[in-house]
């Protein structure tokens, strides 16, 4: 041992409490840090493993400094406070440290050597500490949004077979009502009122459907077909026909050629129904209303854009577009395009939506 570092160890042992008790007035500490008494205790320890540094190799060092930069760690995340207040309080020691040895060791290169010494295990347990605290932390976070996932899911689930039974038994009267407008309609034509209630019943049947895509039952047990999508397209357009005529809004079409598609057709179709039924509903109040409709394909893909030149959608809520129950009709479910998304999933393809002050366009990405 070189006689300088021995001076220098016996420097630090004589100033130790002045040190500390320096350190001690300078530190961040909140006031509701329940681990506040073990900060000093801990600053002591260090302390100490910065002495032993001066004549301990560093792999040997490591094996009392890394539980100690865990255990530290640990008490940082229960005390619940900001991992820079720790980085700070530990700065501040070495700073302390460091300026207490130049001004009793003048000569720069002689101390030099030994100053890197301190600065390096105290950088090592920085590093080990900040790690273990950012581990934990993010263990801590996953297994939360764990939990928060599994309890959404099974509220889900639970909410689908609620709604899904509540729906069955609803739809049975409501096609004995309809059946009986349909009645009253062809012995009294004249009767007022049957077209505004005939239209509350589509609706209303609209939204039972969205209800009951949600059920995986209901997909499964759809037979898979080969269909033309560019007639399902014109067929959702021709059912769409009178709220399209009611908001007078352009239907502009271009289909590079006909496309056939192996899937569940009804399911499909709700998808086209949801969509461009959000389009028209959102078009209703803006002048020269224009749906916009490309079909077009990739090598192994079908792209099919839907467009309109309603209102953009707010950032905000374009990342939740998709998430049930998320909607910005007064009386919407939110529940049209978790469902559509979902179904085209289940086709093996993809929903997305894309907003801007002129354009919202969704686009449906399906296999060929």
């Amino acid at each position: 041992m070189i006689p300088l570092r021995t001076d220098i160890m016996i420097f630090l042992e004589d100033n130790k409490e002045k040190i500390l008790k320096d350190w001690e007035d300078h530190v961040v500490i909140s006031g509701k840090d329940p681990f506040k008494d073990f900060i000093y205790h801990n600053g002591e320890t260090m302390f100490k493993l910065l002495v032993q540094s001066l004549v301990v190799p560093m792999e040997e060092l490591e094996h009392p400094l890394i539980p100690f930069a865990q255990k530290v760690a640990v008490e940082r995340i229960n005390a619940k406070v900001n991992i820079g207040e720790f980085v700070y309080n530990v700065n501040i020691g070495r700073s302390i440290i460091n300026k207490s040895l130049y001004r009793n060791f003048p000569n720069w290169e002689e101390i030099h050597p030994t100053i890197d010494k301190i600065n390096h295990a105290l950088d090592m347990f920085l590093f080990h500490a900040v790690t273990y605290y950012t581990n934990v932390k993010n263990q801590i976070i996953e297994e939360k949004n764990e939990y928060i996932t599994s309890t959404h899911h099974e509220r889900l689930t639970l909410l689908g077979q609620m709604t899904s039974s509540f729906v069955h038994e609803f739809r049975n009267p409501l096609t004995s009502i309809h059946g009986f407008v349909q009645l009253l309609r062809s012995e009294n034509p004249q009767l007022p009122y049957l077209d505004i209630i005939a239209n509350e019943l589509e609706q209303l049947k609209f939204s039972i459907s969205q209800f009951l895509m949600l059920s995986k039952k209901e997909i499964i047990e759809l037979e898979m077909t080969s269909f033309s999508l560019n007639d399902l397209i014109e067929e959702v357009l021709s059912f769409l026909y009178p709220r399209i005529l009611e908001v007078n809004v352009d239907i502009k079409k271009n289909y590079v050629q006909e496309f056939k598609i192996l899937g569940f057709k009804d399911a499909i179709r709700q998808v086209l129904i949801n969509i461009i039924f959000n389009a028209v509903d959102v078009l209703k109040n803006i002048k020269n209303p224009v749906i916009q409709i490309d079909l077009n394909k990739t090598a192994d893909s079908i792209i099919l854009d839907i467009g309109n030149n309603g209102p953009k959608i707010p950032e905000g809520l374009l990342d939740n577009i998709f998430e049930p129950f998320v909607t910005t009709k007064e009386a919407g479910t939110g529940l049209g395009l978790y469902v559509s998304k979902n179904t085209i999933e289940k086709h093996g393809g993809k929903l997305t939506c894309q907003s801007n002050n002129d354009w919202t366009i969704f686009t449906i990405i399906l296999p060929l």
